[in-house]
């Protein structure tokens, strides 16, 4: 997903209240590409808000998001990431391929040259963010397929449905599921040179 500057109307209006309408009802699943997520890495990194916006959200979304998860709605945070030379793989691919040029945006061709602050971000976003109510699940996602066929497996082994699949088949696999606390350590214990970012 390619992200483009706020509009007007979004830089003025509560900024969850762009996402409260499409929350589920009960028996409901709804899916957020990225969420509302942009404000703590994408626009603080490309000046698309201000610091204190930036800072007012990290303080405010562990609170909605506890809201909504005490009011009865399974949240799943899922963070898929590559390492900054797939991430420039891709890119490249797709500057020269006619179909996926579209995939790109001003943004996306910036991701590499702020790489640092973006694994900055990352560290804060996961810092302030990462709760019990609400924990980010990181999916290392460097090989496309495997991350999310992991991914699947990780959310259907975490809730009940009909005539559910033997637990065996859905036994994921522990270099690609990482938990946000682990990721924070492994951050921390690289000296913040972690090589992740979304895809």
């Amino acid at each position: 997903m390619a992200l483009g500057k706020p509009n007007e109307t979004e830089q003025t209006q509560w900024y969850f209240q762009r996402y409260v309408t499409h929350l589920p009802s009960a028996g409901e699943m709804v899916f957020f590409d990225r969420s509302w997520y942009n404000r703590s890495m994408v626009e603080p990194v490309m000046r698309f808000c201000t610091d204190e916006q930036n800072k007012r959200f990290l303080k405010d979304v562990p609170l909605f998001e506890e809201v909504l998860v005490k009011d009865g709605i399974r949240l799943f945070k899922f963070y898929f990431s590559v390492s900054r030379a797939v991430q420039k793989k891709r890119f490249e691919s797709r500057k020269s391929d006619p179909l996926k040029q579209y995939k790109l945006s001003p943004v996306d061709n910036l991701a590499q040259k702020y790489w640092d602050q973006y694994m900055l971000r990352k560290f804060q976003m996961l810092s302030e963010t990462n709760r019990n109510l609400a924990p980010w699940t990181i999916i290392r996602s460097n090989n496309k397929k495997k991350a999310r066929l992991n991914c699947m497996k990780f959310f259907l082994s975490q809730v009940e449905y009909k005539d559910k699949i033997d637990p065996e088949e859905l036994e994921i696999d522990s270099e690609i599921i990482i938990s946000g606390i682990d990721e924070l350590k492994f951050m921390e214990d690289n000296l913040m040179s972690a090589t992740e970012l979304p895809g």
